[in-house]
């Protein structure tokens, strides 16, 4: 069940950001310990490029359910993979949600819970030409900079407008909407 997250700047264009303060549906706030665990360098090489993979996020509102990229993404479903395998994303918070008309996403995956936490190395783009972020769309967060994509990633609840330039890692199968009444 992977859980992602992504690097220390802005990793989407945020023209209206908002920092979330509250836990959606009613939940408790989960605490957050300090994320302090990194790693050195990116794993090796495990999944099968071939395989159908699915990661299910458990949110406060609901679970998620979004069919990996394996076959045009097979770096970043690793990577997934392995955060996922190594509790990374477990009790961490969606820290970033925008709702405006050009770009409707939530924001996910640092342990930190503020959007500037690191997992100790990077990883490139994948899965970029012709890019678009439609309803449904399951991309990872980056520093805006080539080959910066860590763990964060966005769910697009709206079709938005990006360059890009997102590594587009799979497509929510259900539960989009529980990603509504988060946003």
């Amino acid at each position: 069940k992977p859980t992602p997250s992504a690097s220390a700047a802005s990793p989407v264009p945020t023209p209206t950001s908002t920092a979330i303060t509250t836990t959606a549906c009613g939940a408790t706030k989960p605490t957050l310990v300090p994320a302090t665990r990194t790693f050195k360098a990116e794993p090796k090489l495990t999944i099968d490029e071939a395989a159908k993979y699915t990661m299910t996020l458990d949110t406060s509102c609901g679970p998620i359910t979004i069919a990996l990229e394996a076959a045009k993404a097979p770096r970043t479903v690793n990577l997934l993979n392995f955060l996922a395998n190594e509790h990374f994303y477990d009790g961490t918070r969606c820290h970033r949600s925008t709702d405006v008309a050009a770009l409707t996403v939530l924001q996910c995956g640092d342990p930190t819970g503020t959007g500037s936490g690191t997992i100790g190395f990077s990883i490139p783009e994948e899965n970029t030409k012709g890019a678009t972020y439609n309803r449904g769309t399951f991309a990872m967060a980056n520093t805006g900079q080539a080959n910066s994509t860590e763990s964060q990633f966005f769910l697009v609840d709206k079709n938005s407008q990006l360059p890009a330039s997102y590594t587009v890692a799979g497509q929510i199968t259900a539960g989009l909407p529980v990603l509504d009444k988060i946003l």
